[in-house]
C-alpha cells in the first residue's frame, strides 16, 4: 500500500467539487488550497468538463481525488483505471460490491500504467455502502442484516486485494479501523459541520467526531461550496479537525 502522510488538519481535509463548471470549480479550489489539502473531483464535474480538470487543479499545487466510483467487469475497470491514472490523480476509487477481482485488475492496472509513465501511484481505495443509504433502503436492496458487516467484510476484502483503504461513513469508521488496522486509508464522506443540514446523508458525523473515530480524510462539500462564505467555512472545518489524532 502506498504511504499516506498527514501533518494538520489542511492534509485530512477533501473538498468536494459538485460543480458542473470548470471555471467555478477552479475558483473554489483558488479559494480553498489554504484550507484543504485535496479536491474531490465526481461525476458531475468530470462529466462535465472532462480529464483537463485534474489537471489544471494539479497545476494549482493541488491532489485530487478522482471519485468515479469505477464498477464493471475486470477487464473494463482495469482499462478505465489505467485511463484515469494517466491524469495525475492522486486517490481514485472503485466498487467493493464489483468483488476481489474487479478491484485487484483496477488497482494493477492503476499502479502499472502511473509506474510506465513516471507518475506517483494513485491510492486506490474501495467504495463500501453509499452514506445515502440507511438500513431500510439497505434492506428493500435486497441486502439482508446491518449495514456495518458488510462494510467491514468488503474493507477486509480490499485490505486482502492490497488496496489501500476505503470509502465508508463515520458511523462504521471505528470498525473499519479495528479491522484493518492503523495504516488502512479511511476517506469518509457524510460529513457535515454543526451548523450545516444532513441533505441527502443518512449516515454522518461532525467533522471532528469523524477524525477522532480514526477516518484518514473527511470530505466535505456542500456545507463549504455553497455556504455564503466557502473560505470561513472550510477555516472552521480545519481549526475543529487540526488537533484531532488519526
Amino acid at each position: 500500500m502506498n504511504e499516506v502522510s498527514l501533518t494538520s488538519g489542511r492534509d485530512r481535509l477533501i473538498v468536494a467539487l459538485d460543480v458542473s463548471d470548470a471555471e467555478k470549480a477552479l475558483g473554489l479550489v483558488d479559494l480553498l488550497k489554504p484550507w484543504a489539502g485535496m479536491f474531490k473531483v465526481g461525476m458531475e464535474l468530470f462529466y462535465s468538463a472532462g480529464g483537463e480538470i485534474v489537471k489544471e487543479i494539479k497545476k494549482r499545487g493541488c491532489r485530487v481525488f478522482l471519485d468515479l466510483k469505477l464498477h464493471d467487469i475486470p477487464n473494463t475497470a482495469a482499462g478505465a483505471a489505467r485511463a484515469l491514472a494517466r491524469l495525475g490523480p492522486d486517490m481514485i476509487n472503485v466498487h467493493a460490491a464489483g468483488g476481489p477481482e474487479m478491484i485487484k485488475a483496477a488497482a494493477g492496472a492503476a499502479r502499472e500504467e502511473a509506474d510506465r509513465i513516471g507518475l506517483a501511484r494513485p491510492l486506490v481505495v474501495a467504495v463500501t455502502v453509499l452514506t445515502s443509504i440507511d438500513r431500510k433502503n439497505f434492506n428493500l436492496m435486497g441486502m439482508r442484516g446491518k449495514i456495518e458487516d458488510y462494510v467491514a467484510r468488503w474493507s477486509k476484502m480490499a485490505a486482502d486485494c492490497g488496496l489501500d483503504g476505503v470509502v465508508s461513513s463515520p458511523e462504521e469508521v471505528p470498525l473499519v479501523r479495528k479491522t484493518c488496522g492503523p495504516d488502512f486509508v479511511i476517506v469518509t464522506p457524510g460529513v457535515r459541520p454543526a451548523w450545516s443540514a444532513a441533505g441527502d446523508q443518512k449516515r454522518f458525523a461532525t467533522p471532528a467526531a469523524a477524525v477522532s473515530a480514526g477516518a484518514t480524510y473527511i470530505v466535505v462539500g456542500r456545507p463549504v461550496t455553497g455556504s455564503p462564505d466557502p473560505r470561513d467555512a472550510a477555516e472552521k472545518i480545519w481549526h475543529q479537525i487540526k488537533g484531532c489524532a488519526l
